[in-house]
């Protein structure tokens, strides 16, 4: 009796074990598993853990909006700012394949921006006068042939006689209402600078005109000047006035911007440096002091375009 009971039960141990057999054969793997983790679906091979997170990361950059967000933190990096309950504007922004943008300049208590970056305008710097500049200019008023007007008979003979033509006054040029009649005068081309002057100006600043201050002059008025204004130039010698040959006229500065006042020397430079005029910038009396030469008129003179093309540094039209 014992030895069949003992036959029985190892029958029914062995009959077990085979029927358990093909069952754990064909049961899935657990799914956090170690070969579960880096073995690749595509080919079934094992790779190596680091490979595998390697590849893993691969992924996840190329495609960013695939990313689930886990735990409480949905954000696409570790290194990037974390918000709770919310994605980060700038990690919503990479995840769409688009650089963040900058933000607005934060505002100060007042309203005011935080930060106020200043404009500079290419202004030319003042084209200043000098004692050579002065001995230069009667220099060339002789080199033209032109003589000092002695007094008032002297200047209303050769206004007659057409040597002196009136200052050319229009919309875009004007003359200062305290200069005499008579000596609203000058040079036959010193009237056609100014044209082309005013010309030049108004085509920039539509809303403004030149106004002349000072034009021909005489010695004995010249004279009379020095004794009440220690800044007039002599009435003799190589550095005396040069408008009393009536070469020579002073456009005013009062009223101007800085930027009429920059285009003005941009537009003055280029015929200086053609030896067709000499500028002197005059702060005590606030004016542009201009003598103008014969040349200026003659064929190799510069074209209205040239010194306009000179002054297009300063871009911007309006007064």
């Amino acid at each position: 009796m014992r030895s069949s009971y003992l036959i029985a039960v190892v029958f029914a141990l062995v009959f077990g074990v085979v029927c358990a057999v093909p069952s754990i054969a064909a049961a899935p793997s657990h799914p956090h598993t170690r070969a579960s983790r880096t073995a690749s679906p595509a080919k079934g091979k094992r790779v190596a853990p680091h490979a595998a997170r390697a590849a893993s990361h691969a992924r996840a950059s190329a495609h960013p909006a695939k990313l689930k967000p886990t735990g409480k933190f949905r954000t696409h990096s570790t290194s990037g700012p974390r918000v709770k309950g919310r994605v980060h504007p700038a990690m919503r922004t990479a995840s769409r394949g688009r650089a963040p943008q900058k933000s607005w300049p934060k505002l100060a208590a007042n309203g005011t921006p935080g930060r106020i970056q200043s404009v500079h305008l290419a202004i030319p710097p003042p084209l200043r006068g000098s004692h050579e500049s002065l001995v230069h200019q009667n220099e060339m008023a002789e080199a033209d042939g032109l003589e000092r007007i002695l007094d008032d008979a002297d200047l209303n003979s050769r206004i007659a006689h057409g040597s002196l033509v009136p200052v050319p006054v229009s919309s875009k040029l004007t003359v200062s209402p305290v200069l005499p009649e008579n000596r609203r005068y000058c040079r036959p081309w010193t009237a056609k600078f100014l044209t082309d002057l005013a010309s030049a100006h108004s085509a920039r600043f539509a809303s403004a005109a030149l106004e002349v201050t000072s034009a021909v002059r005489t010695v004995e008025y010249q004279r009379q000047l020095r004794r009440i204004n220690g800044n007039a130039a002599a009435a003799d010698g190589d550095i005396a006035s040069p408008h009393l040959t009536g070469g020579t006229i002073d456009i005013a500065k009062a009223g101007m911007t800085a930027r009429e006042i920059g285009w003005l020397r941009a537009w003055l430079l280029p015929l200086e440096q053609k030896g067709k005029i000499d500028v002197e910038e005059e702060f005590r009396q606030s004016c542009f002091h201009i003598s103008v030469y014969k040349s200026y008129t003659e064929p190799n003179a510069p074209k209205l375009a040239s010194p306009l093309a000179a002054a297009s540094m300063l871009a911007t039209p309006g007064r």
